[in-house]
């Protein structure tokens, strides 16, 4: 088809037709418009994570100075900055990326800190107009040290300003906030992780640059998803992680319990990312409207500020809600898949990246603006030094340098007199002409001699970092370390091996009242074994996690949960799912989260469990403030709670163990590495309203971190975990140290102990402590296995580096059952 093009001044030349090829024309048009969807709209850059429009939000905020210690200002100032400076694309895109920087729902660290109504995972948000908006701390660690020349900037699109082209990102944001968008032929979809665990993997990496993705998947086991929720399988994960594509599933977090007397219902309290309740309860009315769902009499939504999510779906009489909640994960929004496709501009090319490919591109950018960063301080010490050389030059002849400027006719002459008389550079004789004479005296002489050594020490630390390559890659490993400090949370998402057992029947299901074990993992996932065989094996670690706690039970019998708040909760082991595996290899993470069974407190820990139905000497109960207490045999009520030990204030239990014989050992740690273990029968057993006896001695400032019972033996081992109490849990690995118990001698009850740890420079306090049955087991918070140290019998010895921060230490099953 021909193209007329007519001239604007007919006058001035003639009319002429010019022949273009479609299909040219056509593929000429598409290919500019898909270059410019791919790389100005669509994808994120893989070292910040940030697709344009992002960047530039989070950049102008920064040059607005709408630090996170300013008030906020309206969104729509915002919005028109970045519009009118850098993203002429219309102001409705430009919002509804700032809203998505705000919805902690939506990224696992927001980035901007919003004051009105931002929406909810079902509701838009207020109008830009009345929605105001400030920089959050995590997106000051995202532009922080731009000015120092350590990213490069291009012409924005009027070419009357300058934009970067990525930000230093001190967070690696691709993986832990994910990304999501459709392009031209291509799309993306990364799931968000966690900032702890992600910036562990870095810093492994950074030692080990040949570490296998088995080695990174002990710190990323698997993405942690603003909403929690639980990722039921866990083979798609591993293959998004080794090729950049795979895909999960996504369960809400559910729990049955009585909604009425005589009614029992399905109480939600996390549900899929990017899935509001909205959604669930018009398909659920849609199911039921089209009885295609049965079983159901009402759903109420009770989400509030408070409680966070609150769904109750209430059961019809008569039908298992097991079986209902089975239908409602197949059939509703509350099972969702989430398909990976880690798709990312690498060197301004599209490309599929797997896990560590990602973490290695992040480090080159931070390699590379740690480099610059300090290459740019270098250069603005060695100005600085120079000017300072001057000065001084400058104050030791001051006089002359007084007479010869009053004799000059102008500034230009001085400046000619100053460097030929004193040989100095053009920079410093300006400079110098530029002192006010109060500054010229004895005292500021010497603050120029101890600026110039300050500034001489700063070029040498600056220097050495760029000269060692070692240097530098411990220097980007500790930054890493303190952003993980700062911003880094527990993780939200459990990962589930499996389902589990499938209700699919509508009816009661009929459990014989078999011995089983009830198990407690560190990762505070209950469950129940389907047997007592399960005892018969040594290791009993599951998979990504560890028994820290375990008693003997029946199917149809119950068992007490002992919180750190002093108070024991009955649980139904029916109401507990029953591992998946075999006896002999149980998997911990069919388990149940504690919340889905408990209805605990703001604060509210489980510490382990107990017998409830038996007639032995009673439990055992350690406080922080070194507190211990044995309660009687008939400690039980006819209640599903109730207070087994009266706190002080600000005292909480940091251990409670079941006695069998009434004759073991009950053993205190305290964070300042002192043991002290004596005999039960020396503590008096008490009421449930006693609040317990002196057990250990604690110095000033002291606390106990450790109280457990056990039975002395030669297999019996002593775990200590050495750090800083003022890191942030889950980011210092510290020291850690296992000693035979049987080289701590006993002592008497509230006594100080013997030293058990002896600290290394820069350790203050123990953060975690153990005893019990070896071989002994560790975990990470995560669940992740952790190595540990044979025991070395040297009792105040220190510990050895651990390979990461560990949160919890067990024995293996059978010997915590063990009579």
């Amino acid at each position: 088809m021909p193209r007329r093009t007519r001239p604007a001044e007919p006058e001035e030349f003639e009319e002429h037709i010019l022949d273009i090829d479609v299909g040219e024309e056509m593929r000429s048009s598409f290919l500019e418009y898909a270059y410019s969807v791919i790389y100005s709209r669509a994808l994120p850059d893989a070292r910040d994570g940030l697709k344009p429009v992002q960047r530039r939000i989070l950049f102008t905020m920064g040059d607005m100075n709408l630090r996170p210690d300013r008030g906020h200002v309206k969104s729509a100032r915002v919005v028109g900055e970045v519009m009118g400076r850098l993203h002429p694309h219309g102001d409705g895109a430009i919002y509804d990326a700032l809203v998505r920087l705000v919805q902690p729902w939506s990224m696992r660290l927001p980035f901007v800190d919003g004051h009105g109504n931002f929406g909810s995972p079902d509701d838009p948000p207020a109008a830009m107009r009345y929605t105001e908006c400030r920089m959050d701390p995590t997106a000051v660690a995202m532009t922080t040290s731009i000015d120092e020349e350590t990213v490069d900037f291009r012409p924005n699109y009027d070419g009357r300003e300058d934009e970067p082209v990525v930000l230093p990102s001190a967070i690696p944001n691709l993986l832990v906030n994910g990304a999501s968008g459709i392009a031209v032929g291509m799309a993306t979809n990364i799931a968000p992780h966690n900032l702890i665990e992600v910036v562990q993997a870095l810093r492994h990496l950074i030692k080990r640059p040949t570490a296998t993705l088995d080695d990174l998947m002990r710190f990323i086991p698997g993405p942690d998803l603003p909403t929690g929720g639980k990722i039921v399988g866990l083979d798609g994960i591993r293959d998004a992680y080794a090729t950049g594509r795979g895909s999960f599933r996504i369960r809400a977090s559910t729990r049955i319990e009585a909604v009425t007397p005589r009614r029992k219902g399905i109480v939600v309290t996390e549900l899929p990312y990017n899935v509001g309740p909205e959604k669930v309860i018009e398909k659920i009315k849609t199911l039921v409207q089209s009885k295609k769902l049965q079983g159901i009499s009402d759903v109420t939504n009770l989400t509030d500020r408070t409680k966070g999510l609150h769904l109750v779906i209430e059961v019809k009489n008569g039908f298992n809600p097991d079986a209902i909640l089975s239908q409602l994960f197949r059939q509703t929004p509350m099972e969702e898949s989430f398909g990976v496709n880690a798709v990312a501009l690498v060197d301004g090319q599209p490309r599929t990246l797997g896990l560590k490919e990602l973490l290695e591109v992040f480090l080159a950018h931070r390699f590379d603006v740690v480099r610059r960063r300090t290459e740019f301080r270098r250069r603005k010490a060695a100005e600085q030094l120079h000017l300072v050389d001057g000065r001084l030059i400058a104050i030791l002849d001051i006089d002359e340098v007084i007479q010869l400027i009053r004799a000059s006719d102008d500034t230009a002459e001085a400046r000619a007199r100053l460097i030929a008389v004193f040989d100095l550079s053009e920079i410093q004789a300006n400079d110098i002409l530029e002192i006010p004479l109060r500054r010229l005296t004895r005292f500021s002489r010497l603050a120029l001699e101890r600026e110039a050594e300050e500034l001489r020490q700063q070029i040498e630390g600056y220097e050495a970092v760029l000269a060692d390559e070692e240097l530098l890659r411990t220097l980007v490993s500790d930054e890493l370390d303190e952003v993980a400090k700062s911003f880094g949370s527990p993780r939200r998402t459990v990962l589930l091996e499996s389902a589990g057992q499938t209700v699919t029947a509508a009816v009661p299901l009929e459990v014989s009242d078999d011995p089983c074990f009830v198990l407690l993992s560190a990762t505070e996932l209950l469950a129940r074994t389907g047997d007592d065989s399960a005892v018969g094996v040594a290791g009993s670690r599951a998979k990504h996690d560890v028994v820290v706690s375990a008693v003997r039970a029946t199917a149809r019998g119950q068992v007490g949960v002992v919180t750190s708040l002093g108070r024991l909760h009955k649980v139904n082991v029916l109401d507990l799912p029953a591992l998946p595996g075999t006896a002999s290899a149980p998997h911990l993470q069919g388990g149940v989260p504690v919340p889905e069974v408990l209805s605990l407190t703001a604060g509210e820990r489980v510490i382990a469990l107990t017998d409830v139905e038996g007639d032995g000497p009673g439990l055992a109960l350690g406080t922080r403030a070194g507190v211990v207490k044995r309660t009687r045999p008939d400690y039980l009520a006819n209640k599903d709670s109730w207070e087994v030990i009266s706190l002080d204030e600000d005292d909480y239990v940091v251990g409670a163990a079941a006695l069998r014989t009434g004759e073991e050992e009950l053993c205190f740690i305290t964070s300042d590495a002192q043991l002290l273990h004596f005999g039960a029968a020396l503590v008096r057993p008490q009421g449930r309203a006693g609040g317990g006896v002196a057990g250990i001695k604690l110095a000033a400032g002291a606390r106990a971190v450790y109280f457990g019972a056990l039975t002395p033996s030669d297999e019996a081992v002593v775990v200590t975990v050495s750090g800083t109490d003022s890191a942030l849990p889950g980011t210092e690995a510290g020291g850690v140290k296992v000693t035979p118990f049987a080289d701590y001698p006993a002592k008497g009850r509230s006594t100080g102990g013997v030293r058990c740890h002896r600290f290394r420079g820069g350790e203050n306090a123990l953060m975690l402590a153990w005893v019990g049955m070896g071989p002994a087991m560790a975990c990470a918070a995560n669940g992740t296995a952790v190595d540990l140290p044979t025991a070395d019998g040297r009792r105040d010895g220190s510990g050895q580096p651990a390979a990461q921060p560990i949160s919890a230490v067990s024995s293996p099953v059978a010997a915590q059952v063990l009579v």
